[in-house]
Protein backbone atom coordinates (compact mmCIF):
# COMPACT_ATOMS: atom_id res chain seq x y z
CA UNK A 1 0.00 0.00 0.00
CA UNK A 2 1.45 3.35 -1.09
CA UNK A 3 0.65 6.04 1.46
CA UNK A 4 0.84 9.84 1.39
CA UNK A 5 0.57 11.47 4.82
CA UNK A 6 -0.62 15.06 4.46
CA UNK A 7 -0.41 17.18 7.63
CA UNK A 8 1.67 14.25 8.84
CA UNK A 9 2.64 15.57 12.27
CA UNK A 10 4.65 12.96 14.15
CA UNK A 11 3.32 10.13 12.00
CA UNK A 12 0.52 8.43 13.91
CA UNK A 13 -0.73 6.96 10.62
CA UNK A 14 2.59 5.31 9.88
CA UNK A 15 2.81 4.08 13.46
CA UNK A 16 -0.63 2.48 13.24
CA UNK A 17 0.12 0.79 9.91
CA UNK A 18 3.34 -0.58 11.35
CA UNK A 19 1.60 -1.85 14.48
CA UNK A 20 -0.91 -3.94 12.51
CA UNK A 21 1.80 -5.38 10.25
CA UNK A 22 0.46 -3.75 7.09
CA UNK A 23 2.42 -4.04 3.85
CA UNK A 24 2.85 -0.33 3.25
CA UNK A 25 5.27 2.37 2.15
CA UNK A 26 5.01 6.05 2.98
CA UNK A 27 5.89 7.50 -0.42
CA UNK A 28 5.51 11.12 0.68
CA UNK A 29 4.75 13.23 3.72
CA UNK A 30 3.45 16.79 3.75
CA UNK A 31 4.28 18.84 6.86
CA UNK A 32 5.62 22.37 7.25
CA UNK A 33 6.22 22.57 11.03
CA UNK A 34 9.91 21.87 11.63
CA UNK A 35 9.20 20.58 15.15
CA UNK A 36 6.95 17.85 13.75
CA UNK A 37 9.24 17.21 10.77
CA UNK A 38 12.23 16.39 12.96
CA UNK A 39 10.16 14.37 15.44
CA UNK A 40 8.61 12.28 12.64
CA UNK A 41 12.04 11.46 11.27
CA UNK A 42 13.52 10.42 14.60
CA UNK A 43 10.50 8.39 15.75
CA UNK A 44 10.17 6.43 12.50
CA UNK A 45 13.72 6.35 11.17
CA UNK A 46 16.02 6.64 14.18
CA UNK A 47 19.15 8.77 14.67
CA UNK A 48 20.42 10.85 11.78
CA UNK A 49 23.78 10.47 10.06
CA UNK A 50 24.84 14.05 9.38
CA UNK A 51 28.24 13.19 7.92
CA UNK A 52 27.07 14.30 4.46
CA UNK A 53 27.01 17.89 5.74
CA UNK A 54 30.70 17.93 6.63
CA UNK A 55 31.54 20.44 3.90
CA UNK A 56 28.18 22.23 3.71
CA UNK A 57 28.08 25.82 4.93
CA UNK A 58 25.33 27.48 6.92
CA UNK A 59 24.67 29.87 4.04
CA UNK A 60 24.16 26.95 1.64
CA UNK A 61 21.66 25.31 3.98
CA UNK A 62 19.76 28.57 4.46
CA UNK A 63 19.44 28.93 0.69
CA UNK A 64 18.29 25.33 0.38
CA UNK A 65 15.72 25.50 3.17
CA UNK A 66 14.39 28.91 2.17
CA UNK A 67 13.06 27.32 -1.03
CA UNK A 68 10.48 25.55 1.15
CA UNK A 69 7.58 27.12 2.99
CA UNK A 70 8.50 25.91 6.47
CA UNK A 71 7.29 27.07 9.87
CA UNK A 72 8.86 27.26 13.29
CA UNK A 73 5.53 27.19 15.13
CA UNK A 74 2.94 25.75 12.72
CA UNK A 75 1.39 29.20 12.31
CA UNK A 76 3.63 31.50 10.28
CA UNK A 77 6.29 30.69 7.67
CA UNK A 78 9.95 31.14 8.46
CA UNK A 79 11.68 33.81 6.41
CA UNK A 80 15.31 33.65 5.36
CA UNK A 81 16.08 36.22 8.05
CA UNK A 82 14.63 33.82 10.65
CA UNK A 83 16.71 30.91 9.39
CA UNK A 84 19.87 32.98 9.78
CA UNK A 85 19.29 32.89 13.53
CA UNK A 86 19.19 29.09 13.54
CA UNK A 87 22.40 27.22 14.45
CA UNK A 88 24.04 25.12 11.75
CA UNK A 89 23.27 21.93 13.68
CA UNK A 90 19.52 22.65 13.61
CA UNK A 91 19.55 23.48 9.90
CA UNK A 92 21.32 20.22 9.11
CA UNK A 93 18.85 18.17 11.14
CA UNK A 94 15.83 19.85 9.55
CA UNK A 95 17.15 19.40 6.02
CA UNK A 96 18.05 15.77 6.68
CA UNK A 97 14.59 15.08 8.12
CA UNK A 98 12.86 16.64 5.11
CA UNK A 99 14.83 14.40 2.76
CA UNK A 100 14.54 11.19 4.75
CA UNK A 101 10.79 11.51 5.25
CA UNK A 102 10.20 12.41 1.58
CA UNK A 103 8.55 15.58 2.82
CA UNK A 104 6.97 17.91 0.28
CA UNK A 105 6.63 20.43 3.15
CA UNK A 106 3.75 22.91 2.71
CA UNK A 107 0.54 21.63 1.15
CA UNK A 108 0.07 25.02 -0.52
CA UNK A 109 3.11 24.21 -2.68
CA UNK A 110 2.13 20.60 -3.49
CA UNK A 111 0.56 19.71 -6.82
CA UNK A 112 -0.84 16.35 -7.90
CA UNK A 113 1.93 16.05 -10.46
CA UNK A 114 4.46 16.14 -7.58
CA UNK A 115 2.93 13.12 -5.87
CA UNK A 116 4.04 9.57 -6.69
CA UNK A 117 1.93 7.53 -9.10
CA UNK A 118 -0.59 4.92 -7.97
CA UNK A 119 -1.12 6.21 -4.44
CA UNK A 120 -3.40 3.87 -2.51
CA UNK A 121 -4.08 6.04 0.53
CA UNK A 122 -3.94 9.78 1.16
CA UNK A 123 -4.45 10.83 4.78
CA UNK A 124 -5.28 14.43 5.64
CA UNK A 125 -5.57 15.48 9.26
CA UNK A 126 -5.73 19.19 8.52
CA UNK A 127 -5.38 21.73 11.39
CA UNK A 128 -8.29 21.88 13.80
CA UNK A 129 -7.53 25.19 15.54
CA UNK A 130 -10.18 27.16 13.69
CA UNK A 131 -12.80 24.44 14.07
CA UNK A 132 -12.41 23.50 17.72
CA UNK A 133 -14.48 24.94 20.55
CA UNK A 134 -11.35 26.34 22.16
CA UNK A 135 -10.57 28.08 18.88
CA UNK A 136 -13.97 29.78 18.89
CA UNK A 137 -13.27 31.04 22.41
CA UNK A 138 -10.24 32.82 20.98
CA UNK A 139 -12.23 34.39 18.15
CA UNK A 140 -11.41 31.79 15.48
CA UNK A 141 -14.91 31.52 14.03
CA UNK A 142 -14.39 31.13 10.28
CA UNK A 143 -13.61 27.42 10.51
CA UNK A 144 -13.28 25.93 7.04
CA UNK A 145 -14.86 28.81 5.15
CA UNK A 146 -13.25 29.06 1.72
CA UNK A 147 -12.27 32.68 2.26
CA UNK A 148 -11.04 32.13 5.82
CA UNK A 149 -7.33 32.24 4.97
CA UNK A 150 -6.60 30.27 8.13
CA UNK A 151 -5.08 26.94 9.10
CA UNK A 152 -8.28 24.87 9.04
CA UNK A 153 -8.99 26.25 5.58
CA UNK A 154 -6.13 24.07 4.35
CA UNK A 155 -8.84 21.50 3.65
CA UNK A 156 -9.50 23.22 0.34
CA UNK A 157 -5.89 22.64 -0.68
CA UNK A 158 -6.73 18.93 -0.60
CA UNK A 159 -9.69 19.68 -2.87
CA UNK A 160 -7.39 21.48 -5.30
CA UNK A 161 -4.99 18.53 -5.40
CA UNK A 162 -7.75 15.99 -6.04
CA UNK A 163 -9.09 18.15 -8.87
CA UNK A 164 -5.58 18.29 -10.33
CA UNK A 165 -5.46 14.50 -10.45
CA UNK A 166 -8.35 14.55 -12.92
CA UNK A 167 -7.03 17.54 -14.84
CA UNK A 168 -3.72 15.83 -15.63
CA UNK A 169 -5.27 12.38 -16.13
CA UNK A 170 -3.57 10.85 -13.10
CA UNK A 171 -5.19 8.06 -11.08
CA UNK A 172 -6.65 9.42 -7.86
CA UNK A 173 -5.83 7.79 -4.49
CA UNK A 174 -8.00 4.74 -3.91
CA UNK A 175 -8.64 5.74 -0.31
CA UNK A 176 -8.74 9.04 1.56
CA UNK A 177 -8.76 9.35 5.34
CA UNK A 178 -9.77 12.54 7.13
CA UNK A 179 -9.46 13.21 10.87
CA UNK A 180 -10.57 16.30 12.75
CA UNK A 181 -12.55 17.53 15.74
CA UNK A 182 -16.21 16.55 15.93
CA UNK A 183 -17.12 20.23 15.78
CA UNK A 184 -16.58 19.98 12.02
CA UNK A 185 -20.17 18.70 11.89
CA UNK A 186 -21.61 21.34 14.19
CA UNK A 187 -24.31 23.76 13.07
CA UNK A 188 -21.67 26.41 12.32
CA UNK A 189 -19.54 24.19 10.06
CA UNK A 190 -21.90 21.55 8.65
CA UNK A 191 -22.63 23.39 5.40
CA UNK A 192 -18.92 23.55 4.58
CA UNK A 193 -18.41 19.93 5.57
CA UNK A 194 -21.37 18.87 3.42
CA UNK A 195 -19.88 20.79 0.51
CA UNK A 196 -16.70 18.79 1.02
CA UNK A 197 -18.39 15.39 1.18
CA UNK A 198 -20.51 16.24 -1.86
CA UNK A 199 -17.39 17.18 -3.79
CA UNK A 200 -15.81 13.82 -2.95
CA UNK A 201 -18.93 11.99 -4.09
CA UNK A 202 -18.81 13.89 -7.38
CA UNK A 203 -15.18 12.80 -7.75
CA UNK A 204 -16.19 9.13 -7.49
CA UNK A 205 -15.77 8.45 -3.76
CA UNK A 206 -18.13 6.90 -1.24
CA UNK A 207 -17.77 8.35 2.26
CA UNK A 208 -18.07 6.63 5.62
CA UNK A 209 -18.10 9.02 8.59
CA UNK A 210 -17.34 7.93 12.15
CA UNK A 211 -17.19 9.72 15.49
CA UNK A 212 -14.72 7.60 17.46
CA UNK A 213 -13.34 8.01 20.97
CA UNK A 214 -9.98 6.71 22.14
CA UNK A 215 -11.46 5.11 25.25
CA UNK A 216 -13.33 2.62 23.04
CA UNK A 217 -10.06 1.54 21.44
CA UNK A 218 -7.98 0.56 24.45
CA UNK A 219 -6.60 3.98 25.42
CA UNK A 220 -7.83 5.53 28.71
CA UNK A 221 -8.44 8.97 27.23
CA UNK A 222 -11.79 10.65 26.57
CA UNK A 223 -10.99 11.94 23.11
CA UNK A 224 -13.67 11.84 20.42
CA UNK A 225 -12.76 12.76 16.87
CA UNK A 226 -14.48 12.64 13.48
CA UNK A 227 -12.95 10.33 10.89
CA UNK A 228 -14.03 9.92 7.28
CA UNK A 229 -12.94 7.07 5.03
CA UNK A 230 -13.48 7.85 1.36
CA UNK A 231 -13.32 4.90 -1.05
CA UNK A 232 -12.89 5.45 -4.79
CA UNK A 233 -15.48 3.53 -6.81
CA UNK A 234 -15.44 5.58 -10.04
CA UNK A 235 -18.99 4.63 -10.90
CA UNK A 236 -18.65 0.89 -10.37
CA UNK A 237 -22.03 0.32 -8.72
CA UNK A 238 -21.35 -3.30 -7.74
CA UNK A 239 -18.19 -2.34 -5.87
CA UNK A 240 -19.90 0.68 -4.33
CA UNK A 241 -22.73 -1.51 -3.04
CA UNK A 242 -20.29 -3.99 -1.52
CA UNK A 243 -18.47 -1.17 0.26
CA UNK A 244 -21.77 0.16 1.62
CA UNK A 245 -22.67 -3.31 2.90
CA UNK A 246 -19.23 -3.70 4.45
CA UNK A 247 -19.51 -0.45 6.40
CA UNK A 248 -23.05 -1.28 7.49
CA UNK A 249 -21.92 -4.63 8.89
CA UNK A 250 -18.67 -3.33 10.38
CA UNK A 251 -19.54 -0.04 12.07
CA UNK A 252 -16.56 1.12 14.11
CA UNK A 253 -18.83 3.24 16.30
CA UNK A 254 -19.93 -0.08 17.84
CA UNK A 255 -16.39 -1.06 18.82
CA UNK A 256 -15.64 -1.13 22.53
CA UNK A 257 -12.21 -2.59 23.25
CA UNK A 258 -11.32 -3.01 26.90
CA UNK A 259 -9.12 -0.04 27.87
CA UNK A 260 -5.79 -0.60 29.57
CA UNK A 261 -5.55 0.68 33.12
CA UNK A 262 -4.46 4.29 33.40
CA UNK A 263 -1.62 3.29 35.73
CA UNK A 264 0.12 1.66 32.75
CA UNK A 265 0.50 5.10 31.16
CA UNK A 266 1.53 7.18 34.17
CA UNK A 267 5.13 7.41 35.33
CA UNK A 268 4.98 8.05 39.08
CA UNK A 269 8.02 6.11 40.25
CA UNK A 270 10.10 9.13 41.15
CA UNK A 271 13.05 6.95 42.12
CA UNK A 272 13.67 6.78 38.36
CA UNK A 273 15.77 9.83 37.59
CA UNK A 274 14.14 10.60 34.22
CA UNK A 275 10.60 10.36 35.62
CA UNK A 276 11.47 12.57 38.59
CA UNK A 277 13.02 15.26 36.37
CA UNK A 278 10.08 15.16 33.96
CA UNK A 279 7.61 15.43 36.83
CA UNK A 280 9.37 18.50 38.19
CA UNK A 281 9.49 20.03 34.68
CA UNK A 282 5.71 19.59 34.47
CA UNK A 283 5.11 21.33 37.80
CA UNK A 284 3.84 24.92 37.44
CA UNK A 285 4.50 27.92 39.64
CA UNK A 286 1.83 28.13 42.32
CA UNK A 287 -0.43 31.08 41.48
CA UNK A 288 -4.11 31.78 42.08
CA UNK A 289 -5.00 30.56 38.58
CA UNK A 290 -2.94 27.38 39.05
CA UNK A 291 -4.70 26.79 42.36
CA UNK A 292 -7.97 26.86 40.40
CA UNK A 293 -6.53 24.32 37.96
CA UNK A 294 -5.60 22.04 40.86
CA UNK A 295 -9.04 22.26 42.48
CA UNK A 296 -11.19 22.14 39.35
CA UNK A 297 -9.57 19.35 37.33
CA UNK A 298 -9.69 15.59 37.83
CA UNK A 299 -7.15 14.23 40.30
CA UNK A 300 -5.56 11.38 38.37
CA UNK A 301 -3.27 10.37 41.24
CA UNK A 302 -3.77 11.16 44.92
CA UNK A 303 -1.74 9.78 47.83
CA UNK A 304 0.31 7.96 45.18
CA UNK A 305 -2.72 5.96 44.03
CA UNK A 306 -4.35 6.21 40.59
CA UNK A 307 -7.93 7.27 41.26
CA UNK A 308 -9.35 7.80 37.75
CA UNK A 309 -10.03 5.44 34.87
CA UNK A 310 -9.48 8.01 32.12
CA UNK A 311 -7.82 11.31 31.36
CA UNK A 312 -9.65 14.09 29.57
CA UNK A 313 -8.69 15.01 26.02
CA UNK A 314 -4.98 15.67 25.64
CA UNK A 315 -4.62 19.07 24.02
CA UNK A 316 -1.60 21.06 22.90
CA UNK A 317 -1.23 22.60 26.38
CA UNK A 318 -1.51 21.14 29.86
CA UNK A 319 -1.10 24.46 31.68
CA UNK A 320 -4.73 25.47 31.12
CA UNK A 321 -8.20 25.00 32.56
CA UNK A 322 -9.70 22.58 31.89
CA UNK A 323 -6.86 20.18 31.17
CA UNK A 324 -6.37 16.42 30.99
CA UNK A 325 -6.11 16.06 34.76
CA UNK A 326 -3.61 16.71 37.54
CA UNK A 327 -1.39 14.44 39.61
CA UNK A 328 -0.76 15.06 43.31
CA UNK A 329 2.89 14.95 44.25
CA UNK A 330 4.46 13.49 47.39
CA UNK A 331 6.00 16.04 49.75
CA UNK A 332 9.31 14.20 49.49
CA UNK A 333 9.66 15.43 45.92
CA UNK A 334 10.06 19.01 47.20
CA UNK A 335 8.25 20.47 44.17
CA UNK A 336 7.12 24.07 43.58
CA UNK A 337 3.48 23.03 43.90
CA UNK A 338 1.68 20.02 45.38
CA UNK A 339 0.59 18.85 41.94
CA UNK A 340 1.82 18.40 38.40
CA UNK A 341 0.42 18.03 34.92
CA UNK A 342 0.84 15.03 32.66
CA UNK A 343 4.40 14.85 31.39
CA UNK A 344 5.10 14.81 27.65
CA UNK A 345 6.14 11.16 27.99
CA UNK A 346 2.74 10.30 29.44
CA UNK A 347 0.97 12.34 26.76
CA UNK A 348 2.80 10.50 23.96
CA UNK A 349 1.86 7.15 25.48
CA UNK A 350 -1.77 8.20 25.92
CA UNK A 351 -1.79 8.99 22.19
CA UNK A 352 -0.77 5.39 21.45
CA UNK A 353 2.96 5.84 20.92
CA UNK A 354 5.40 3.53 22.67
CA UNK A 355 7.59 4.78 25.46
CA UNK A 356 10.60 3.94 23.30
CA UNK A 357 9.28 6.32 20.60
CA UNK A 358 9.33 9.15 23.10
CA UNK A 359 12.70 8.10 24.49
CA UNK A 360 14.20 8.04 20.99
CA UNK A 361 13.03 11.60 20.50
CA UNK A 362 14.50 12.72 23.83
CA UNK A 363 17.77 10.91 23.14
CA UNK A 364 18.04 12.87 19.88
CA UNK A 365 17.06 16.23 21.31
CA UNK A 366 19.78 18.85 20.88
CA UNK A 367 20.81 22.25 22.15
CA UNK A 368 19.21 24.93 20.01
CA UNK A 369 21.22 27.63 21.72
CA UNK A 370 23.21 28.01 24.91
CA UNK A 371 20.15 28.21 27.12
CA UNK A 372 17.59 25.81 25.66
CA UNK A 373 17.09 22.53 23.89
CA UNK A 374 15.17 22.24 20.63
CA UNK A 375 12.34 20.42 22.41
CA UNK A 376 11.08 21.74 25.72
CA UNK A 377 8.01 20.59 27.62
CA UNK A 378 5.61 22.92 25.77
CA UNK A 379 6.76 21.83 22.30
CA UNK A 380 6.56 18.15 23.22
CA UNK A 381 3.06 18.55 24.63
CA UNK A 382 2.01 20.33 21.46
CA UNK A 383 3.34 17.48 19.30
CA UNK A 384 1.32 14.97 21.30
CA UNK A 385 -1.84 17.08 21.45
CA UNK A 386 -1.82 17.65 17.69
CA UNK A 387 -1.48 13.94 16.95
CA UNK A 388 -4.08 11.20 16.43
CA UNK A 389 -4.59 8.27 18.78
CA UNK A 390 -2.73 5.42 17.10
CA UNK A 391 -5.04 2.67 18.37
CA UNK A 392 -8.09 4.22 16.70
CA UNK A 393 -6.21 4.41 13.41
CA UNK A 394 -5.27 0.74 13.68
CA UNK A 395 -8.91 -0.36 13.43
CA UNK A 396 -9.58 2.14 10.64
CA UNK A 397 -6.64 0.85 8.60
CA UNK A 398 -7.78 -2.73 9.13
CA UNK A 399 -11.05 -1.73 7.46
CA UNK A 400 -9.23 -0.07 4.58
CA UNK A 401 -7.14 -3.21 4.05
CA UNK A 402 -10.30 -5.36 4.05
CA UNK A 403 -11.95 -3.08 1.50
CA UNK A 404 -8.77 -3.16 -0.58
CA UNK A 405 -9.20 -6.94 -0.77
CA UNK A 406 -12.77 -6.45 -2.01
CA UNK A 407 -11.44 -3.93 -4.53
CA UNK A 408 -8.90 -6.41 -5.89
CA UNK A 409 -11.54 -9.10 -6.25
CA UNK A 410 -13.81 -6.76 -8.17
CA UNK A 411 -10.88 -5.58 -10.26
CA UNK A 412 -10.63 -9.08 -11.67
CA UNK A 413 -14.24 -8.88 -12.78
CA UNK A 414 -14.23 -5.37 -14.22
CA UNK A 415 -12.04 -2.30 -14.48
CA UNK A 416 -12.68 0.12 -11.59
Amino acid sequence: MKVVEAFSGIGSQSKALSNIGADYEVVATIEWDINAIYAYDIIHNGPQDLSEYENVTKEELIEKLSVHTISGNGKEPLQKSNLKRYPLDALMRIDYAIKRTKNLVSITDVKAINLPDNVDLLTYSFPCQDLSLSGSWHGNTKGIDRDANNRSGMLWEVERIIKEYDEIGKSKPKFLLMENVTNIRSKRHISNFTEWTTFLEEMGYINQIYDLSADNFGIPQKRKRTFMISVLHNGNENFKKEVEIYFKNNNLESVNHEPKHLKNFLRTDYNVDAYRKEALSSTPNYTISRRKIEISNDKLVENQKVCQSYVRTITTKQDRHPNSGVISLPKSLDAKTPFRYLTPRECFMLMGFDEKDYQNLIDNNFMFNRSREFYGVEKLNKLAGNSIVVNVLEDIFKQIIEIQKIYKLKQKETSI
